[in-house]
């Protein structure tokens, strides 16, 4: 089982950036894709970014030119660089991985807040 760790989140000023990390409880070559998801105030949970393990990279148009999704095979890590926040980018931001064969693992998400 895959246990993931997230961290970085806070509260922003339109405009400003952050950085959240994910980390994996795994070894790299079990680990397939790793996105991000978020969930804001009253919204259904949207996919963000992907990553795949051949490193191909997928953004949702709303924050594409902003965010950037990368990893780290050596520390099993994600991370989604995050500038010219906008306050609808307010959410609870999770980290998400494929590994293994069909499972699935979520991590315990972290709120980012953008203040007008």
């Amino acid at each position: 089982q895959v246990h993931l760790v997230e961290s970085g989140g806070g509260i922003v000023q339109a405009g400003g950036s952050l950085r959240l990390s994910c980390a994996a409880s795994a070894r790299a070559f079990s680990i397939d894709a790793m996105r991000w998801y978020r969930q804001g105030p009253g919204n259904e949970r949207e996919l963000v970014a992907t990553i795949t393990r051949g490193g191909q990279t997928n953004l949702t148009d709303s924050v594409k030119g902003r965010f950037t999704i990368s990893r780290e095979f050596a520390k099993n890590t994600v991370y989604l660089e995050m500038n010219s926040l906008k306050p609808e980018d307010t959410a609870v931001y999770y980290c998400n991985v494929n590994y293994g064969f069909g499972h699935v693992a979520w991590g315990q998400g972290t709120q980012v807040t953008v203040s007008s």
